[in-house]
């Protein structure tokens, strides 16, 4: 049988049919000649490994126990997440070389790849990468401080560019949650606490990365993780056991809908369902992949979705060699096969982060689940494949990517964007005026900032005690967790500074005025740092000369918080967990931000 992708050298289809025959009509062409086991290999996303010369990865590790080809070739997977990549044209070159691997199986399916967010300051493997040579902008935080639509939409039309450059089709973002819980490890990935604010951004975001409508060259969205993580007990993440319970004390389902209702009306291709289990609701206690009220009831019939759900990653496997139960919580007592039977009739599509087809085929041999079901899940994800136009231009260009990634404009768009998300929360009063912006020249004491960009606006010096002022950006803390290498990256915890560390801080204000920059990838409590400030800006991803162009005068501060800053780790344990801004006497109210008019 001829390959149905197969191609020309121009990238034409010649073995796909007419471009012109309806979408349906090609999806069920596909579907009537694919075998059992192709359709299963269909409805897994595995992790991928790159080379840093672009040549296929044929190694194992920590991601999983297969190679490439064993992954495409035997377990007829056709869908990859891709994770740290190499520069563009090598990114490119694996691209195709990946396809033209995929064009050597039966039907020649052509792959999918995905990819977590890399255009921002995040580097953590489960949730995003560090931007590299693709163009560099605020995190999503900092997106919502902004307060501007076609400015997000704006990124994700660059970014979407970026992607398809070197062949990413597929965006496992953006996170619709919302950060009613300051102590939850994945805010910096939301747009903030407010629903409304944040279905205004999600809305952009989705029609910068997808169009109008899903098409050639377009990113596909998979918005998560419905119905709204956030929520979560004490704020642990439920990747980790201890933090598996999403809790609702103020009776606020609802409220975590909002913004995916706006993802709907956006039109995103794809949903995730989170890892957490709610507790205390009238649905059933397990994680909401395997929640049939949650993806059926509400999800399909209530909003009437009809893209494909792809589950969070790994919730049926355990990965034992790095110390990963599955995140199969609330059904932890059932076998593998149990598991993926339980999310099928729940709704589920396709398994992220997993790797065993087998487990499908097996399921639908032995007569407990009837091929028709995956049938339907195989379409959904075979349309979006047909709408991306990967059947009929499968190859990127390398020379292209090495012109289209980290564009000159698009990275000076990215920079704009950062020095527009700073805020501006304290600008103390001096006989001469505020503090900010600083005037002439000055000798500057600097922590964590450059001295080769520092030295553009001021006299660099090596002690406080030598300084006109000080500057020193922060962090928001967080508690050091010792489980596996995961772990260790999400930031949880307590919010507020160890009293050493504050004390240090507070020494260096009594000594100079300082000025105090805090990255807030959580909710930082910072009542005494703030009162010992002589200014306090906070950023979400910026660079040392974006900061330092807003401190000298040189762009004026816009930014709106995205959330409240709590005035007190006391408030943040009161307050609940499912409701926003309900802190109590905050430090800084959501949407606070000074500027320089």
């Amino acid at each position: 049988m001829e390959p149905v992708n197969s191609q020309n050298s121009a990238g034409n289809s010649t073995g796909a049919g007419p471009d012109s025959r309806n979408l349906e009509e090609r999806v069920e062409d596909l579907l009537s000649r694919m075998t059992l086991e192709e359709k299963a290999g269909m409805m897994f996303q595995a992790m991928i490994m790159v080379n840093p010369d672009g040549t296929l990865f044929e190694g194992v590790g920590r991601i999983g126990p297969f190679s490439t080809r064993e992954m495409i070739l035997e377990k007829k997977l056709n869908h990859f997440n891709v994770l740290a990549t190499p520069k563009p044209r090598q990114t490119a070159e694996w691209y195709n070389r990946l396809q033209e691997l995929a064009a050597t199986t039966r039907l020649g399916i052509p792959v999918t790849i995905s990819s977590d967010p890399r255009h921002a300051f995040t580097d953590n493997p489960a949730a995003s990468f560090l931007a590299g040579d693709f163009s560099q902008w605020p995190e999503s935080l900092g997106l919502a401080a902004t307060g501007d639509e076609e400015l997000v939409r704006q990124f994700g039309d660059i970014a979407r560019q970026e992607y398809v450059a070197v062949g990413i089709r597929a965006a496992l973002h953006p996170m619709a949650d919302l950060a009613t819980e300051p102590r939850w490890a994945r805010i910096n990935g939301t747009f903030g606490e407010d629903a409304e604010l944040s279905a205004r951004m999600v809305g952009a975001y989705i029609r910068g990365f997808q169009g109008e409508k899903l098409g050639p060259e377009s990113v596909a969205c998979m918005t998560k993780h419905f119905p709204g993580g956030g929520p979560q007990k004490d704020g642990e993440d439920p990747h980790f056991p201890y933090g598996r319970e999403q809790v609702y004390p103020g009776d606020n389902f609802d409220y975590h809908l909002i913004p995916f209702k706006t993802a709907f009306e956006a039109g995103t291709a794809q949903i995730m369902p989170y890892y957490g289990m709610p507790v205390g609701t009238e649905l059933e206690e397990v994680g909401f992949a395997f929640n049939k009220q949650v993806i059926t009831g509400l999800l399909r019939e209530k909003f009437g979705f009809e893209g494909v759900v792809c589950a969070d990653w790994g919730v049926l496997s355990s990965a034992d060699e790095v110390n990963f139960p599955a995140r199969a919580w609330g059904v932890e007592n059932l076998s593998l096969h149990e598991r993926a039977k339980k999310a099928l009739e729940a709704g589920v599509d396709q398994f992220g982060g997993e790797s065993c087809p087998e487990v499908i085929v097996e399921l639908v041999r032995s007569g407990q689940v009837a091929e028709s079901r995956i049938d339907t899940s195989v379409r959904r994800l075979l349309r979006d494949k047909f709408r991306l136009g990967l059947f009929d231009n499968t190859y990127v260009d390398p020379a292209r990517a090495e012109t289209i990634v980290g564009r000159a404009d698009f990275k000076e768009a990215g920079e704009l964007a950062q020095r527009k998300s700073i805020v501006l929360l304290k600008n103390s009063a001096t006989p001469a005026g505020n503090i900010l912006p600083v005037q002439g020249r000055p000798r500057l004491y600097l922590e964590n900032i450059a001295a080769e960009v520092a030295t553009d606006f001021g006299e660099v010096v090596t002690g406080p005690d030598q300084a006109d002022l000080a500057i020193l950006r922060l962090k928001t803390p967080y508690e050091q967790r010792d489980g596996n290498f995961l772990e260790k990256m999400f930031h949880a915890g307590s919010l507020e500074f160890g009293g050493a560390e504050r004390e240090r801080i507070l020494g260096i204000a009594r000594q100079v005025p300082t000025i105090v920059d805090i990255y807030l990838d959580r909710p930082a409590v910072i009542p005494e740092i703030a009162e010992a400030s002589a200014a306090l800006l906070a950023n979400f991803g910026a660079n040392d000369r974006a900061l330092l162009d807003v401190i000298f005068g040189r762009f004026s501060p816009s930014g709106k918080l995205p959330f409240e800053l709590p005035s007190s780790m006391e408030a943040v344990l009161r307050q609940k967990s499912d409701v926003p801004y309900d802190s109590e006497n905050p430090l800084f109210p959501f949407g606070s931000g000074l500027t320089y008019s």
